[in-house]
């Protein structure tokens, strides 16, 4: 019999689990519903899933989600809304004897977090999220590593990401732009680069001291550039020739038909100006991070830059790992190829103390996040195939909560300019 699954959240994000289960794992797997608050989203996501799988799943408004979702024997809900409805679905499904599947992060804020782990503690149901990163070839190199002793004890972190100018600007144009929505880069961007940290270290935070503010994607920026007679949108401005920002939403069909056909429903502009003062994310963010296990990082987070990836540092008692990867990027919602990694841009090399330094061959990777989701997709939906991960890639609720706290201590700490202790926002928090 076919493990039945329902999807809420019909944007971009959605479009990974539909095609997984329509395609890739559809003599295992159903699609028997998907919701969303907007009518045009629901009818193109039920016509995909008949094109790829030869049935037409139910469609919903959210409040009906439940009964829907009891009616036709659904296993497990896959949660792809915008980040600050996630513990609202999370926690409903739970509550009705429903486990979960939910796309990082897990939730946007301290309070939202102590009711997914109250809910799930009381239900005792599943709670996964989706670091997709974990499993990319290259990430998961570099945690076989570590896990060798190869540098020893680590002591300290260097982290420094980079998004460039036309991924780092999307979320300036987008729905994240707000932090209510999103819990700004810290949460929504950086959960994915803190998880990272507290899996390859095996470790998680203690205490966060954080510095940002939103430098680039403001009105002076468009200034600079010349631009003086901005709307409030690229589809109608007058300078849209002349700027390298302009985002067409008529571009490619997929953008066209998941947004600009669909704005009737709900209002939503998926192509706001990424210079406009209506916003309240930062842009260009430091932290620094003390963790159980003794370790200290420095990270950075950047919007702006003009290349895409990260470089990072282990900083050990026998030596010194250092990691950097490149990315070629997509936009959200286009049909361009997802960020499957630049080889001539990663690499991985050690630096052992009193030895010549040398360079680790890296894996190869295909598919998006750096390889990462086709591996993921097969562990969540063919679970009877997966021998013992040792590399302890599945991430569960403790996971999703110990990668947003630092995040969301490091909002705390840019608002006051105070040190914030983890324990201070959720206490007699499980480790992983």
């Amino acid at each position: 019999m076919k493990k039945k699954y329902a999807i809420i959240g019909l944007g971009a994000r959605h479009n990974m689990y539909l095609s997984a289960i329509c395609k890739t794992y559809r003599e295992k797997c159903e699609i028997a519903l998907v919701s969303d608050i907007n009518e045009g989203r629901i009818e193109k996501a039920k016509m995909q899933a008949k094109e790829w799988a030869g049935y037409e799943p139910e469609g919903c408004h959210p409040k009906e989600l439940i009964s829907r979702m009891t009616a036709l024997s659904v296993s497990e809900l896959i949660v792809t809304t915008i980040d600050s409805f996630h513990d609202e679905y999370i926690c409903m499904a739970l509550e009705n004897g429903f486990d979960v599947i939910t796309e990082k992060p897990m939730t946007i804020d301290e309070k939202k977090c102590k009711r997914i782990l109250e809910t799930q503690k009381k239900t005792g149901r599943k709670v996964r999220v989706t670091f997709n990163y974990r499993y990319a070839p290259v990430r998961s190199q570099v945690k076989e590593l570590l896990m060798t002793g190869i540098i020893g004890d680590i002591l300290s972190v260097d982290f420094h990401w980079m998004l460039n100018l036309s991924h780092g600007a999307d979320y300036f144009r987008r729905w994240h732009r707000w932090k209510k929505n999103s819990g700004g880069l810290m949460v929504h961007k950086a959960t994915h680069h803190f998880d990272l940290v507290n899996w390859w270290l095996n470790t998680v935070p203690e205490r966060v001291f954080a510095s940002g503010d939103r430098k680039f994607y403001r009105p002076e920026t468009a200034g600079f550039y010349g631009l003086k007679n901005r709307s409030e949108r690229c589809l109608d401005c007058p300078e849209k020739k002349k700027c390298n920002f302009y985002f067409d939403l008529n571009k490619t069909a997929s953008l066209r038909e998941l947004y600009l056909k669909n704005e009737k429903f709900d209002g939503y502009f998926r192509d706001r100006c990424v210079f406009s003062s209506d916003m309240d994310i930062e842009d260009c963010m430091n932290v620094i991070v003390d963790y159980k296990n003794g370790t200290k990082m420095s990270y950075s987070l950047n919007a702006f830059v003009s290349w895409e990836g990260y470089i990072i540092s282990f900083n050990g008692t026998r030596g010194r790992l250092e990691h950097k990867c490149e990315e070629s990027v997509y936009t959200s919602g286009d049909e361009s190829v997802q960020g499957a990694l630049r080889p001539e841009g990663t690499w991985i090399k050690i630096y052992p103390n009193w030895k010549p330094a040398y360079s680790v061959e890296i894996k190869k990777s295909e598919g998006g996040h750096g390889g990462g989701d086709p591996i993921m997709l097969s562990d969540i939906f063919e679970p009877e195939k997966q021998s013992e991960d040792k590399l302890k890639r599945a991430a569960d609720h403790r996971s999703g909560a110990w990668s947003i706290l630092t995040g969301i201590a490091a909002n705390h700490s840019m608002k006051k300019h105070i040190p914030i202790k983890i324990e201070e926002l959720v206490d007699n928090l499980e480790l992983p």
